[in-house]
This record gives C-alpha cells, structure tokens and sequence, in this order.
C-alpha cells in the first residue's frame, strides 16, 4: 500500500536512484529476508554510487580529454623507457593532492597524449577536476579573448582547475603576449594546483623555445624544479599498433 507513495516521495526529494533501487527490490523475493536496515542500506548505496558516478560523467565532459585512456590499460611490454615505480606512484594522485608538476617528454607516436590523458582520466575519478588543451590553441584562444572580453574569464577558469594537461608544450614560436600569458597561467597554478605538459621537444630546449630569456627563466622556475619528469623513448607507438593490428588479422 505505501509502496508507490514512498517511492513518489523519494523522487520529489532527488533521490532518483533509491526510488529505482526500492522499485527492485519489490520485484526480489531475496530482499524480504533483508531487515529493514540492511534494505535502508541498499537504497543508499545505490543513491551513493549513481551521484559519484554523475559527477564523474561532468567531470569527464568538462575535461575534454583528447583521447579515451585508462592507466589501467597502459602497455608497459613496448620498451619505451616507462618507470613502472613512477606510474604506479603519480597514479595514487598524491602529486595532485601536494601540487606537483608532471612533464612528459618524447618523440612523436610514443604515448605522450595517451598516457597524459590516462593520468588526467585517473585525477577526474579521484574527485579532482581536469581540463585538457594543446597550448598553441589556448595561446591562440587567449588572444581572441582579449579582444572579446573574454581573457580574465579564461584566466580564471585555468587558474582553478585542479590539473590542467598542456600537450604540445613549446611546439610553435610563441609571441611577447603568449609568453606573458604562459607566465600568468603557471604563476597563478604554482604551489596551489598540477599542470601536466606533454612535449616532443626535450625539456633541455625548453628554454631556447620560449626564446626569451627572462620569461623563459620565470616559467621554468616554476614548472620544472617541483615535477616529476617522463622522457619516453624508442619507436612510435602507431606503428607497433598497425603491426599488432596486422597480426590479429592473419
């Protein structure tokens, strides 16, 4: 009898998934040897998981991840200079709770992005937020902003997010403004938030990229001396995929 007017009830109160959870448990002949705390509990942890995972579907949206990856499915078999100690230790995500960098070197194809994302995706399940951009289309969308009104905005919403991945870091000439631009991200992040970067060109060159020497000395000062660094190596992954691909087709 009081079985449609509760789950009404909890439906009108937001909690969605109880009202599905008691739906259920009506139709499980298991459930009436439950006591009540023990169904109470059920319909709770039901309620508990489905917002944990709402908020990690937000998360995942707003992140904009370039690439579906889980640390889980890292291939560590392909010789590419992997820590597996480093791994295993920036996927507890303590470096995110203390604000380190991550700097993630190596040439094209062998991973830098994926494995980028795969640590991205790891925080964004950890409750931290996430946000992923190729540095010369933010540079190029600040630039927009100052003229529609949109900069400090922008500004802003870098400067909060818990870890913001930078691939292609140092990729193309930067100008006076976008190095100024690079400072004010990384000074408003530095000792208050992670930014994981993702380059092709070897951290020694970093420098000489920026190509002015006292930003360069700014920006580096505070992105490099707090990171754990990652140089991959060896052969590009794209093509041990088209060979495994080529394989299992045989």
């Amino acid at each position: 009898m009081l079985r449609h007017p509760t789950i009404e009830k909890l439906q009108q109160l937001k909690l969605a998934a109880m009202a599905h959870a008691l739906q259920e448990q009506h139709g499980h002949a298991k459930a009436a040897s439950l006591s009540f705390e023990e169904r109470l509990g059920l319909l709770a942890d039901r309620e508990i998981t489905e917002r944990s995972n709402r908020r990690l579907a937000l998360r995942l949206r707003h992140a904009k991840l370039r690439q579906s990856a889980a640390i889980e499915d890292l291939d560590t078999r392909t010789p590419r200079g992997l820590d597996k100690a480093m791994i295993l230790l920036l996927a507890t995500c303590k470096w995110i709770a203390e604000h380190l960098n991550c700097l993630i070197t190596g040439p094209t194809g062998i991973g830098k992005t994926w494995l980028a994302c795969a640590l991205a995706h790891k925080a964004a399940r950890d409750g931290y937020s996430v946000l992923y951009v190729r540095l010369p289309r933010l540079l190029a969308d600040l630039d927009l902003g100052r003229a529609d009104g949109r900069y400090p905005k922008l500004m802003k919403a870098l400067a909060k997010v818990d870890v913001l991945v930078l691939d292609d870091f140092a990729m193309a000439p930067m100008t006076d403004a976008h190095r100024r631009d690079l400072l004010e991200i990384i000074d408003d992040r530095y000792q208050r938030r992670s930014t994981l970067v993702t380059s092709q060109i070897p951290q020694k060159q970093w420098h000489a990229a920026i190509a002015e020497p006292t930003l360069a000395d700014a920006i580096l000062d505070r992105l490099v001396h707090n990171a754990y660094k990652i140089a991959l190596s060896g052969k590009s992954m794209r093509n041990h995929e088209k060979l495994t691909h080529s394989d299992s087709a045989e």
